[in-house]
């Protein structure tokens, strides 16, 4: 079992920045791709960035060049820094890992969710 929490979130204004992280629990499996997604009120969950493990990076064209995800290998440890943040940009933002268990089978993990509000 991996067991994921989420931490960073809260209120900032328009233009303000946030830094999410994501703690995976120790344990015998191994964390493969990371990534975080996000659901705005009335909206579908929709992909924000994701990290493999040899560090190559995706993201959503609407968070290019604003947001960086990095990742601790060592601290099975995801982030996500958000800058330039706008108001479209308020959501519950959720972590994912793919892992592995020790006979190779794969899951799928979510963080708990953390809330971040843009407002002036």
């Amino acid at each position: 079992q991996v067991q994921l929490v989420e931490s960073g979130g809260g209120l900032v204004q328009p233009g303000g920045s946030l830094r999410l992280s994501c703690v995976a629990s120790r344990s015998a499996f191994s964390i493969n791709a990371m990534g975080w997604y996000r659901q705005a009120s009335g909206k579908q969950r929709e992909l924000v960035a994701t990290i493999n493990s040899g560090g190559s990076t995706n993201y959503a064209d609407v968070v290019k060049g604003r947001f960086v995800i990095s990742r601790n290998n060592a601290k099975n440890t995801v982030y996500l820094q958000m800058n330039s943040l706008k108001p479209v940009d308020a959501a519950v933002y959720y972590c994912n890992v793919k892992a592995r268990s020790p006979t190779g089978f794969a899951y799928n993990y979510w963080g708990q969710g953390t809330q971040v509000t843009v407002s002036s």
